[in-house]
């Protein structure tokens, strides 16, 4: 029945887009910030004349009433209900997005249709086995209105139909999910994961940074997980009275087990782990586009073959599509947007050109108007209070389902390294860094994470680059030659831009500079987010550092200089085919 629903959906997208359009506009008209610009008037050429598109900044101060207790319609006619609270690590400070039940219902409704397109190509998993789920909830904050804040993924997980189902689904006790140790919880959903392993038929994370994380932690604790599994015993320093209980409610003695996970974990190399631990996983489900697009080439070492299904596109302030096809490979995933979601606009972004775009052509489009294979930023108008909302989200069109485009997640806008006129996007980054590693990928050496930020500390300014790298065989010492790691600078300067390499030749920004940093780094930077604040579900691996104490604290993992420095302590600079290619390595 979804999946009809999905094929009516898709088939009247125009005509839906403005039921929904005139739904909002006929309930939210007569609220403060719609009668400011519509005078309780309800027609859609009207709202697109003097409606304003706005950022969340724009939309703040009522935002804020709302959250201090203000009870007026002020963005919405139905009464918020709570607040998804964004993560924060992509595009700044969170944020405070209202939810009504009706936006609540439409979760729901979301949830529906995605199950349906699994089902179509995995069959009903839940009748086959359980699924091992990475999920953490986040600590609620109370608003002064009583109302409360919280992540979207924690909302979800609150949701009292979620918990009835999801319990009996599972691997891990419901408890692990809602501990506060981020921690104690990982170390308890791999130990009921490994005990029920040969019940496990999907691997599953929100992000692939958390799947990755709770590799590097497998790595770091599979001799106490064995430990626990043959003796019976729960670790001590599992203290979380939840956890405690209903993991050793399910925790027996098994030294046959315990050797089965031994013989593999204690193996040279950690090729195909997961599919090895858990042999009758189908997929491995975790959002793989975007930033997370730099994990691929990790998880794919760790997988065993396993497909990588990245189902889903959504955010705090709505849900937008579902990948039709997801058996596509990673590089080719696209989200078909559901019209009945929000009301989608989309703005003209210029990605093949540095020239500014007229105003013309920066006029918002429908949904069923946007060209194939031109690049847009979305817009949101939601019965919850959003109106013409830049989500920051830049997508590319690369085709159709019936009328209804299908999207491939670019970049988020605005995220932007620059020294001085140059300016290299996230999407630009990610496809540079990859031509740069290339080098790196005949020796067995995998970049398991990097990210960068313009040191203009000094005159010219220039960009660096941290790279986490990991040998497929072998333990975690490491050694690269030099010279590789030149070349790795010199192909990354070859590939940026035509403004960034103009203003190379002209000394107006300096040498790239790559350094190198310890094993796990970036999963200690992921814990130092959270550590602030983030949630573990929705971290995302910031791509440009923009914080003095983030970049310090990555300095903090570099390794020691192995190309030697000066007497004041500088990075050695290496001539690299007419440039300089300034480095810090380490063993």
């Amino acid at each position: 029945m979804s999946l009809k629903m999905i094929e009516e959906l898709t088939a009247n997208a125009e005509q839906i887009q403005e039921q929904l359009l005139a739904h909002i506009l006929n309930k939210n008209a007569g609220t403060e910030y719609l009668s400011r610009f519509l005078n309780g008037r309800t027609d859609m050429e009207l709202f697109k004349t003097n409606v304003p598109v706005v950022s969340y900044e724009d939309i703040k101060p009522y935002i804020d009433r709302i959250a201090d207790g203000d009870k007026s319609n002020i963005l919405s006619a139905d009464s918020v209900i709570e607040f998804y609270r964004s993560s924060g690590t992509s595009g700044g400070k969170p944020k405070l997005i209202p939810v009504t039940a009706e936006s609540h219902n439409l979760r729901t409704l979301y949830f529906t249709m995605l199950a349906s397109v699994m089902k179509k190509h995995f069959g009903n998993v839940d009748q086959q086995g359980k699924r091992l789920e990475f999920l953490f909830a986040k600590q609620e904050i109370d608003t002064p209105s009583g109302l409360k804040a919280r992540s979207a993924t924690t909302s979800l997980y609150k949701d009292q139909g979620f918990r009835n189902t999801i319990s009996k689904r599972i691997t891990s006790p419901i408890e692990a999910i809602f501990c506060s140790d981020p921690n104690q919880s990982m170390y308890c959903h791999l130990l009921a994961g490994l005990i029920q392993r040969d019940d496990v038929v999907v691997v599953a994370s929100g992000f692939a940074t958390v799947a990755l994380r709770a590799i590097k932690f497998l790595e770091d604790y599979w001799k106490e997980l064995c430990s626990n599994i043959r003796s019976g015993q729960l670790s001590s320093w599992v203290t979380d009275s939840g956890c405690r209980n209903a993991v050793s409610s399910i925790l027996e003695p098994n030294p046959r087990l315990a050797d089965s996970i031994q013989n593999l974990c204690g193996r040279k190399s950690w090729d195909g782990i997961i599919k090895k631990l858990w042999p009758k996983a189908k997929y491995i489900s975790a959002i793989i586009t975007g930033v997370m697009s730099q994990y691929v080439e990790t998880l794919e070492f760790y997988s065993g073959g396993l497909p990588l299904v990245s189902a889903f596109y959504g955010g705090s302030e709505a849900f937008y599509g579902i990948n039709l096809e997801i058996l596509t490979e990673p590089s080719h995933v696209s989200y078909t947007f559901l019209p009945n979601m929000a009301y989608f606009e989309f703005l003209p972004v210029n990605k093949d050109t540095d020239l500014p775009m007229s105003q013309e052509d920066v006029e918002p489009v429908d949904l069923t108007r946007v060209k194939l294979d031109q690049y847009y930023e979305v817009l949101v108008t939601s019965s919850a209070g959003l109106y013409r909302y830049k989500v920051g989200d830049v997508l590319k069109v690369t085709g159709f389902h019936n009328t209804t485009p299908r999207f491939q997640f670019v970049e988020r806008q605005n995220v932007i390294l620059s020294v001085d006129s140059d300016k290299t996007s996230e999407a630009d980054l990610l496809k540079e860094v990859t031509e740069a590693k290339t080098p790196l990928d005949s020796l067995g050496v995998i970049l398991v994470g990097h990210t960068s930020y313009a040191d203009t500390s000094s005159i010219p300014g220039h960009y660096v680059l941290f790279w986490e790298l990991k040998a497929k065989e072998g333990d975690n010492s490491l050694e690269v030659d030099p010279r590789i790691m030149e070349e790795c600078c010199y192909r990354m300067e070859e590939s940026l831009n035509y403004i960034y390499r103009s203003y190379r030749k002209q000394n107006a920004i300096a040498a790239l500079e790559m350094r190198v940093v310890k094993q796990a780094s970036f999963v200690a930077l992921m814990d130092y987010y959270v550590s602030r604040g983030a949630s573990v579900s929705q971290y995302k691996t910031p791509i440009c550092l923009n914080s003095k104490k983030d970049v310090e604290f990555l300095n903090s993992k570099v390794m020691e200089n192995k190309l030697g420095t000066d007497s004041n302590d500088t990075p050695s600079t290496q001539r690299v085919g007419g440039r300089h290619a300034a480095m810090e390595m380490g063993n």
